[in-house]
């Protein structure tokens, strides 16, 4: 079997098995460092899979030590690894409980750049802003806790095998119709009210919707003129 790469349009050089194993990354199972950086340098965008470390036997007290050093310092290490024929671009950092994870990480070219985003800049309403930041404020917790997160749709289709282990016919639900809502403003209420939340007034919105103030009547005069 021969691999082609294309090089250029309808333009193909081609590789034997042999010359591919031959290009391929030796693996040695080992982690090389190459410098470490403060932890929140590394923008999660790169991150790829996670990897718990354990220490091999007999390298138990380096284990700790590292681990312990780079949460003091409040940096991880950047390192190379090699396996499957691949060199691999990896994050070594401290878990909380004491305990190292390699954090493999995509390298530059594989990311797309924001550049390549295209969106209107603008400047924001005073009024969507704070409705914004009341959502925020509404639905903020200081932790992280992924076990109140669960796949729906992974427990759709396990109650829907069951069904079908179980002789049962799997029912299907007629898609219903889904809203399209284009106005900022009716999205963040409709945020809002998704969790049994209503919007609360901004200060300035309830400053502009009071009655001007009437200025005091005067009275008119009703002395008459004098007569001569």
């Amino acid at each position: 079997m021969v691999k082609g790469y294309e090089f250029a349009k309808d333009r193909y050089v081609t590789f034997t098995p042999e010359e591919l194993k031959a290009l391929e990354e030796k693996s040695t199972q080992q982690i090389e460092i190459a410098e470490f950086v403060p932890s929140e340098k590394i923008d999660p965008v790169y991150f790829d899979k996670p990897y718990y470390l354990g220490p091999e036997k007999g390298a138990d007290r380096a284990y700790r030590l590292l681990a312990e050093a780079m949460r003091r310092s409040g940096r991880t290490a950047l390192a190379r690894y090699a396996a499957r024929g691949k060199q691999y671009l990896v994050q070594i950092r401290p878990l909380p409980e004491g305990g190292l994870v390699m954090q493999t990480l995509l390298y530059a070219d594989e990311v797309r750049p924001f550049s390549e985003v295209e969106f209107e800049k603008g400047d924001v309403k005073d009024q969507e802003l704070a409705l914004a930041q009341q959502i925020i404020d509404q639905i903020s917790t200081d932790e992280f806790k992924p076990e109140k997160f669960e796949d729906d749709v992974r427990k759709r289709i396990e109650a829907q095998i069951q069904r079908k282990v179980e002789g049962q016919e799997i029912q299907i639900e007629p898609e219903k119709p889904q809203t399209q809502i284009i106005d900022l403003m009716e999205a963040l209420k409709a945020s809002l009210a998704a969790k049994g939340l209503a919007p609360q007034k901004a200060p300035e919105a309830e400053e502009e919707r009071k009655p001007a103030k009437r200025a005091p009547r005067q009275e008119r005069s009703s002395k008459s003129k004098a007569s001569k």
